[in-house]
This record gives structure tokens, sequence and C-alpha cells, in this order.
């Protein structure tokens, strides 16, 4: 830790006292003042930014829950649309070798990315239009530039603002597993939007409205599990490696966001041109390739993932520790 320390701590074997010379901590009056001031101004940003995220989510969920209110079944399919994200989430979770993480910090997770979700609701909504107009291109770069990086972004910070500072966080691995619980809270609530803003406008019968809608979301949730994931293990890579944090959460950023705005500009055409040149009804070939990029993609995150098993088992089975030593390449170790 000495290049964290100014040279003259460094060179001291005296332990003299060293306040505000090149170390510093909370002694007079006006010391305690700025340490109050830093704090307030501090906590009172994160509480003004999570005012007004609970405001805006309170205001986007009025719809559903009118809906719900007129017709409660409708909770069952905003229930049904993120059981396939909820179920990859966990096994994200079972496959942390370590740890197991704080139902807590979890909770707070999901919470969180609910809604921090809903910035990137309101910057899609304003930025969107505008550039979706530009000729030939404008969708494509909506998709690239905005979808992609501003939800990865807002689902990172999600796990960044607290799940991250936590003791708890103590693998690189246990960010893939905040990740992916982000991308969970991420999906339930643009799900739950979706389908209760097809099932308003809808002109048949809600239930008829409300199961292909679910249907569609099913399918869409699980890639955000997986994008977050993906951002998120490069988060936990970044704690454990100050010097390069910067780096490394831009690197997972630009992975997430890429994979996430290919998905978005790829689904709508490449199911039509399957469907235009093979036999397949268009709702086949939407459907197999949705599952056919989050498999793709999923790989990429299970690869990551099983390498970090496989060494750490590695490693305990070097230093003498049994318990990971006989574990299927899944089996978490007993905690």
């Amino acid at each position: 830790m000495d290049q964290r320390r100014d040279p003259v701590e460094r060179a001291d074997e005296q332990s003299r006292d060293l306040q505000e010379i090149s170390t510093w901590e909370p002694r007079s009056i006006l010391d305690r003042i700025a340490y109050v001031i830093y704090n307030a101004v501090s906590y009172g940003l994160q509480t003004i930014v999570l005012a007004v995220a609970l405001a805006i989510t309170l205001l986007l969920l009025v719809q559903p829950a009118i809906l719900v209110l007129d017709e409660p079944s409708i909770a069952l399919f905003f229930g049904l649309s993120v059981i396939p994200a909820a179920l990859l989430a966990g096994f994200i979770w079972y496959t942390d070798i370590t740890t197991n993480e704080p139902l807590g910090l979890l909770v707070a997770t999901f919470i969180l990315a609910v809604l921090f979700a809903t910035f990137a609701a309101v910057v899609n909504s304003a930025v969107g239009p505008a550039l979706q107009s530009v000729p030939l291109i404008g969708t494509v770069l909506f998709f690239y530039l905005i979808v992609g990086p501003v939800e990865e972004g807002v689902k990172l910070l999600a796990v960044r603002v607290f799940a991250y500072r936590s003791d708890s966080f103590n693998a690189v691995i246990d960010g893939a597993v905040y990740g992916a619980i982000a991308g969970l809270g991420f999906a339930a609530i643009e799900n739950a939007i979706y389908i209760s803003g097809e099932v308003a406008a809808a002109d048949v019968g809600t239930i008829t409205a409300a199961s292909g809608i679910t249907t569609v979301r099913a399918l869409v949730g699980p890639g955000h599990v997986i994008y977050s994931a993906i951002a998120g293990y490069y988060l936990g890579l970044a704690k454990f490696n100050p010097r390069h944090a910067g780096p490394l959460v831009a690197k997972g950023l630009l992975i997430a966001a890429f994979v996430h705005g290919t998905y978005n500009v790829t689904v709508g055409i490449v199911p039509a041109l399957v469907a235009s040149f093979y036999p397949i009804p268009f709702g086949i070939a939407f459907v197999s390739y949705v599952i056919l990029y989050d498999l793709a993609i999923g790989y990429y995150l299970y690869r990551k993932i099983a390498r970090y098993r496989r060494t750490y088992r590695n490693v305990r089975d070097d230093t003498g520790d049994p318990p990971e030593s006989e574990l299927t390449e899944f089996e978490p170790p007993q905690r």
C-alpha cells in the first residue's frame, strides 16, 4: 500500500504526528464541521436522486396500478413475464462459489434497479424521437448510442451505489450476481409498463392482449439479466483492481451496451428475413432468434463464470482447503 502514502509518511520511522502534513483526521471544530458538511452533501445528493427516481417510478406505475385494480388477474401476467429472467438470475446466484450474498443486499439492488430504470425511460423518451428521425441510420444510432449505454448504465449504477460498497461484495463473481439481480429489477418494471400499455391500448379482451405481450416480455427479460451480469462481472474486477478500475468498468459497459444494442437492432430484422425466406411463421422465427441470441451471449458469460469457479477451486486445492475440491462444475460449496 506504500504507493497510496505520501513520501513523508513512508519515510517516517519515528511515528511523528503528520496531521495536515501528509495525513488527516477530524480533530478541530472546523474539521468536524467540514466532515458533517461533506456527509450532508454526499448523502443529501443521494437522497435527492433516490427521491426523484421514486417519484418518476410512481408516476410510471400509475397505469399498471389502475389496471390491476380494475382487473386483478393482470398482476399474474406481470409475475409470469419475469419468471424466465428470475430463473436465470437465480442460476447465476447459484454459481457463486464463494459466499452467499445477503438477502438484504439482493433485495436492495433489485429495488434500486426498479427505481433507476425510470431514468432510462425518461432519456429514451426524450432523445428517441429526435434521433430516430435521422434517415436510414437513426434507429440504429438510437439503439447503440442511447438505449444500450443508458439502460446498462442505470443497471450498473444500481449495483455501484450500494452493494458494491458493502464488505459482502468480496469476490469478483459477486459483481455478476448483483448485476443479474439488477437486470431482473429492470426487466420487472419494464415488463409491467409494456404489458399495461399494451392491454390499455388493445381492442381485444384483456386476457388475450395480456397473454401475447407477456410471452414477448418473458423472452426479453433474460437478456437484461445476461447483459448486466456481464457488466457486473467487470465491475467486480474493477473493485479488486483499483488501479485499472475505470477502464474495467468502461469495458464491461461497452460489451453490455453493444450486445444490448445489437439485439435491439437485429430482433426486428432477422426473424422477418428468416420468415420471408423459409416456410416458418414469424412468431416461431422470433422466438427462435431471441433464444439463440441469449444462448450465444449467455455462453460468453458462462465461460467467464466457469473459468472463475475452476480457478477458485484450483487455488483452494493448492492451499489445502478441501470443500471446493469435490465440487462439480456448478455445484455450490457448503456455506
